[in-house]
């Protein structure tokens, strides 16, 4: 299995079921990951950076041979679409379970693929199907097809190397960035432009192909909400397709399936408008990363069928056996930072880890435990939370209490996202686009916002919970023997800090509950304070929710009346001028410095750009200033909040 993570373990699962043993590749810092415990046997292919490891064709052969395995399974990202390891291993006379080279070559070429499809009679979006040579001619092919304009890699895929150009400056700026994106991600700088399609659907069609010329479809998946050209919650079926539709895309599928020889699992994802007209975006020759939703809804297991496929047995299923049984949602759950941009990557240790497995209709693929590293190494993808229900509204539901059941600690975590964005109207209606989340966060996503009845039951929980653990604190083993024991407390005053407000509190506690005044309100919170546990059930006025305990949190605080009178006399930390310094808003890796001290820079210039998890991102000047100092190198390695540029 030449992957690493949820992927890899998952094919690992399947292989087991079908008596297959199997080998693990790894980087030195993956020595102790999940996928090389669950492999039969597991081998070193380099060091932790993805082009000397993963990517490392040269180890991977190598460990192909001294294993002697008869077959690799790539997953998805890495090599799996690349046309020169599977002619590497033909050549080895070792199976690829995926397509042939002719068809990765044909799909895997964004400008190949579009002529292919053209020529199957398949809807292709206006654009220019040739490669862009450079900014210049990108300006003036954008202004053939009109604004706005997509520049993506010809080779790409998730999101890499994709700009979106409204104007000749940004044509030419996506030129620069989406090229440089494209050759550290895939090797490969070309890129090509096409018409932008404003406000659409992203809706794909899973295909299944042998060797002996059959092939099916196995209906869609709606992937449309993303965020920066990735997939953030995908669901089968589609709430807007209909039956003539549907037939019609899974159809051309397939007709693009035969055009290319194609055999084993793969995706061709269109764009969909508001019209239901559909537009043929690429093909995925590999298993995609949402690809549990199918097999919830048509119960077929894609990684066997592939096996099956690459071993050269024939399809088992007709057409027509192919049922769209119930309904399944995936929510990718992410280590970034939702509050920043709909996720800056995040890393860090998993101090603590349950997935919420003892619910009904959950599944998750994930590739961690407790105790893994994040790193910046790899996609921060922490686990797939699929959850399946025999209609949308039971499947949401489930979805719901199990991202409320999960427990991540020790990285920030996108779960709060995931769960404002399943119980928003417009998702549970099925009004969505691939700009989604700009549309319903212009400002950016700030959190839940609560309501004063929400509000007032977090302040009373906190204040509980508070009270309660300084009463576990106050008891100890062989207590009984004191003499003179104190008269237990029954009554506290609180003062609790929420968003800059200040709201006292009183606090009076009988048996198991307690019961809080605020602004003259009373509530009663009660429960078994079971304080070890990550999630504590309780019941707030006689109404059961879960809540879930973190040590920190940024906008609460809370103290006796005693600390609350001390706390105001404490010197205010002055905010910094975060203006005129610049500072890494995420882990990465330095990829270029535009500056140096003494340049001017103009508001909005580009001073250097990081890397992290395989994205390039820009940092700009907030403000027109001189450059005082640099503190950091291309190719050096930064923590989140690092000092880079100071301005003067």
């Amino acid at each position: 299995i030449a992957n690493r993570g949820e992927i890899a373990c998952r094919v690992i699962k399947t292989c087991k079921k079908m008596g297959i043993k199997t080998v693990a590749v790894h980087s030195d810092v993956d020595s102790s990951a999940v996928h090389v415990k669950m492999a039969d046997e597991a081998f070193c292919v380099g060091p932790a950076p993805t082009s000397k490891s993963y990517l490392n064709m040269d180890a991977i052969m190598e460990a192909i041979r001294q294993t002697g395995a008869q077959a690799v399974h790539p997953g998805y990202g890495f090599l799996s679409e690349n046309k020169e390891f599977a002619r590497r291993l033909a050549a080895d006379g070792v199976s690829f379970i995926g397509p042939d080279t002719h068809a990765i070559q044909a799909m895997g070429d964004k400008i190949e693929s579009k002529l292919i499809a053209k020529a199957a009679k398949v809807n292709t979006i206006p654009g220019f199907d040739g490669v862009v040579k450079n900014a210049e001619e990108a300006v003036k092919i954008a202004g053939e097809i009109g604004y706005p304009v997509m520049i993506k890699a010809s080779a790409g895929g998730g999101g890499k190397g994709m700009r979106i150009a409204w104007n000749d400056e940004e044509t030419r700026e996506g030129f620069r960035f989406s090229s440089q994106e494209a050759a550290s991600s895939f090797g490969d700088d070309r890129l090509l432009i096409e018409k932008y399609i404003d406000n659409p659907r992203h809706i794909e069609i899973q295909v299944l192909a042998d060797k002996h010329g059959n092939a099916l479809w196995l209906n869609e998946r709606e992937c449309s909400i993303q965020r920066r050209n990735q997939k953030v919650v995908e669901e089968a079926p589609s709430t807007f397709l209909d039956p003539v539709t549907r037939r019609a895309m899974g159809e051309q599928a397939v007709s693009l399936a035969k055009a290319v020889k194609y055999s084993s699992a793969g995706t061709v994802e269109f764009l969909v408008d508001s019209k239901k007209n559909f537009y043929f975006l690429e093909m995925n020759t590999r298993l995609q990363v949402e690809h549990p939703i199918t097999e919830c809804i048509t119960g077929l297991d894609l990684v066997q069928q592939m096996i099956r496929v690459a071993k050269g047995y024939k399809l088992q299923h007709k057409q027509e056996d192919i049922p769209i049984n119930g309904w399944a949602i995936e929510s990718r759950v992410y280590a970034e930072d939702p509050y920043k941009s709909f996720g800056l990557p995040s890393i860090g240790r998993l101090s603590q880890y349950e997935e919420p497995l003892n619910l009904p209709g959950v599944r998750v693929d994930s590739g961690i435990q407790e105790g893994s590293d994040i790193s910046i190494y790899y996609d921060p993808m922490i686990s797939k939370l699929v959850t399946y229900g025999s209609t949308r509204a039971e499947a949401l539901k489930k979805m719901e209490d199990a991202l409320d059941n999960y427990v991540i600690r020790g990285v920030t975590h996108n779960i709060p996202l995931l769960r404002e964005i399943i119980v928003h109207p417009r998702f549970i209606s099925g009004d969505i686009s691939t700009n989604f989340l700009p549309e319903v966060y212009p400002e950016g996503f700030k959190g839940h916002p609560l309501a004063a009845g929400e509000q007032r039951e977090l302040l009373a929980a906190a204040a509980a919970l508070h009270v309660a653990a300084q009463l576990r604190s106050q008891r100890f083993l062989g207590q009984q023997r004191v003499s003179s024991v104190p008269q237990e407390r029954r009554n506290w005053e609180l003062c609790v800090e929420l968003d800059k407000r200040v709201h006292m509190l009183g606090v009076s506690r009988s048996g198991n509950s307690y019961t809080v005044e605020i602004d003259g309100e009373k509530v009663v919170v009660s429960g078994e304070w079971n304080l070890a546990s990550a999630l504590l059930p309780l019941t707030i006025n006689g109404v059961p929710i879960l809540l879930s305990i973190q040590c920190k949190t940024q906008n609460l605080l809370l103290l006796s009346k005693l600390a609350a009178s001390l706390n105001k006399l404490m010197p205010e930390k002055i905010p910094e001028d975060t203006s005129s310094i610049l500072r890494s808003p995420m882990p990465g890796t330095v990829v270029a410095v535009s500056v140096k001290p003494g340049d001017t820079v103009a508001e909005g210039q580009e001073i250097c750009v990081i890397e992290a998890m395989k994205m390039q991102n820009s940092m700009t000047a907030a403000k027109t200033a001189k450059v005082k100092s640099v503190h950091c190198t291309a190719g050096e390695t930064v923590g989140e909040g690092d000092l880079l540029v100071e301005l003067e």
